[in-house]
C-alpha cells in the first residue's frame, strides 16, 4: 500500500506496540487481522473488534450504530447515562413488566377496580343468587345480571386462584336453562367515564385496549363477551378459548377504539366489560367488531348457563391503554378499597353495642345521625340500606339505652356525608346528644352509588 506505519512505542514488559495510522490511509486499508502475542485475535478483517479486546471507556463519539443483535449480556445502569435511550430501544410492555415485577407498578394502568376480587364489602364471602336483570354484586364493583324464571346462577367470592391471586369469582350454575333469543346471562363491571375519558372513544384517533383476565371452568370451548357503551347501542363482541377444563388460564383481547358513538366522559357509565355466561341468539354477534347491534356476547359460544352444576372462575380483570397485556397492576388493599368505596360504603360492626358515631336528638322519639363518608361518593346516595330488622339498632342516651320501634330511615345525603333517621319510644329529649349503637353483629349501615 501507498504509506506507512509507523511503530510508536514499543513495550517490552507487556508486548504492547503502540501504531500511528495515518487517518487518510484508514479508509483504504484492508488488515487482514491483528493478534494478540498469544495468538488471540484482537481485531479481525476490516476492523472487526472482538468484545473480549475492548476494556475501559468507549465514549458515545466513537459508537455510531449498534445494532440490538450486536449486543448480549447484561447493560448495567452505570453503563447508560441520563436520557439517552429513546421510546423504540424498548419493545412495548416491558418497561411496564419490569417495573411491575420490582413493585414499582406506574399505577392505575387498569381501569377495571377490584379486578383481583379482593373487596367484598356486601357479603364478606357469602354466596348470591342471580336469578333476574337486576344486578346482583358478589364482589365490589363487579355484578351478576340474569333471567326472571329462567335459569339460575350464584356468585361468589372465592380463595380458588390462580399463582399471583389470592381470589376470584366464582359463578355455578344451580338451574339451568337454554337462553331464549333475548336472553342474557353475563358477569359484568361498568367503569365510571372520567377513568376511560382519554381513551378517546366516539372520535377519530380513539386507542386501542387490552384486556387480560384468568379464567377457569368446569366447561371448554368457545367464551364470549362484550365491550358496550351506556347508550346500549356501540358493542364489541369477543371470543377467547378455554382449552382444558378446571385449569386457569390467562387470556387476552386487543380491541381498536370505536370511532363512532357517545361514550360518557362525566361520573355516569363510561365503558360495560362483560363476560357472557349465556346469550341467546339475538343477543350475539361475530367476534372481533365494532357494532350497533345488540351484542353481549359472541356467535356460537359456549353457554355456561345450560349446562347445571357448570362453574365459571375468573380473577386478574384488566382494561388498559395500548395492544399489549402487560402483568396485573396491584394495588395496595387501602387503596382498592377507597375505589371501591366511591361506588359502595358499609359501615359494619362485630358485635353489641359498638357505636356508629355520634348525633343528636330531634325529638322526644327521632335520633338523626350523620355519617361522613371515607370518600367522595360518585353522586348523592338517595336510599340507606340496613338489615330491615328495627331490634338490630338501639340508641344511647344519657345512661340508658332504647332499641329501635323500626329500622332507620334515609333522611338526606350529599357526596360526602348522609342523614339517617332512628325511632325509639318517647324517652329521649330534644337537643340532647346521643349515640347510634348496634344491638348485636348484624347491625350496618350501607349506601351505593353503583353505576
Amino acid at each position: 500500500m501507498a504509506g506507512k506505519l509507523i511503530v510508536d512505542t514499543i513495550d517490552t514488559d507487556n508486548a504492547f506496540i503502540t501504531l500511528n495510522v495515518q487517518q487518510s490511509l484508514i479508509a483504504t486499508m484492508n488488515v487482514s487481522g491483528i493478534y494478540s502475542n498469544t495468538g488471540v485475535k484482537m481485531i479481525g478483517a476490516n476492523g472487526t473488534v472482538s468484545n473480549t479486546a475492548i476494556t475501559g471507556l468507549v465514549t458515545a463519539s466513537q459508537i455510531a450504530n449498534v445494532a440490538n443483535t450486536q449486543l448480549t449480556g447484561t447493560i448495567t445502569g452505570s453503563q447508560i447515562s441520563s436520557n439517552t435511550l429513546s421510546n423504540t430501544v424498548f419493545q412495548t410492555g416491558s418497561v411496564e413488566n419490569y417495573m411491575n415485577a420490582q413493585g414499582l407498578g406506574f399505577g392505575m394502568r387498569n381501569r377495571i377496580i377490584n379486578g383481583a376480587m379482593v373487596i367484598d364489602q356486601r357479603n364478606a364471602g357469602a354466596s348470591v343468587t342471580v336469578n333476574s336483570s337486576t344486578a346482583t354484586y358478589p364482589v365490589d364493583r363487579f355484578a351478576g345480571r340474569g333471567v326472571s324464571s329462567a335459569g339460575v346462577f350464584t356468585a361468589q367470592q372465592s380463595s380458588t386462584a390462580p399463582t399471583g391471586f389470592n381470589n376470584s369469582v366464582v359463578c355455578t350454575v344451580t338451574t339451568s336453562a337454554t337462553p331464549a333469543s333475548t336472553d342474557a346471562y353475563l358477569f359484568r363491571q361498568n367503569i365510571e367515564g372520567f377513568n376511560v375519558a382519554d381513551l378517546g372513544f366516539g372520535a377519530a384517533g380513539a386507542s386501542t385496549v387490552t384486556l387480560s383476565f384468568w379464567v377457569r371452568s368446569s366447561l371448554t370451548g368457545t367464551f364470549g363477551g362484550a365491550i358496550q357503551n351506556d347508550a346500549f347501542n356501540r358493542f364489541y363482541p369477543f371470543s377467547y378459548t378455554i382449552s382444558s377444563a378446571n385449569t386457569w388460564e390467562q387470556k387476552s383481547v386487543t380491541i381498536a377504539g370505536d370511532t363512532s358513538g357517545t361514550w360518557l366522559k362525566t361520573n355516569g357509565n363510561g365503558m360495560t366489560v362483560s363476560f357472557s355466561l349465556g346469550a341467546g341468539s339475538s343477543r350475539v354477534n361475530t367476534a372481533g367488531a365494532w357494532t350497533s347491534s345488540t351484542s353481549e356476547g359472541a356467535t356460537g359460544q359456549t353457554n355456561l348457563i345450560s349446562t347445571n352444576g357448570a362453574t365459571f372462575y375468573i380473577t386478574g380483570v384488566q382494561l388498559e391503554k395500548g395492544s399489549t397485556a402487560t402483568s396485573f397492576d396491584y394495588r395496595p388493599y387501602g387503596t382498592e378499597l377507597a375505589l371501591c368505596q366511591r361506588y359502595y360504603y358499609k359501615y359494619s360492626v362485630t358485635g353489641s353495642d359498638q357505636s356508629f358515631g355520634s348525633g343528636y336528638n330531634y325529638g322526644t322519639t327521632n335520633f338523626i345521625f350523620n355519617t361522613k363518608f371515607p370518600v367522595s361518593m360518585r353522586t348523592a346516595p338517595s336510599a340507606l340500606e340496613q338489615t330491615g330488622t328495627a331490634g338490630d339498632y338501639k340508641v344511647l342516651y344519657l345512661s340508658s339505652t332504647a332499641v329501635c320501634t323500626s329500622v332507620p330511615t334515609f333522611s338526606s345525603a350529599n357526596v360526602n356525608s348522609a342523614d339517617s333517621f332512628w325511632t325509639v319510644a318517647a324517652v329521649l329529649t330534644a337537643g340532647q346528644g346521643a349515640l347510634p349503637r348496634s344491638s348485636n353483629a348484624n347491625a350496618f349501615h350501607a349506601w351505593s352509588t353503583e353505576l
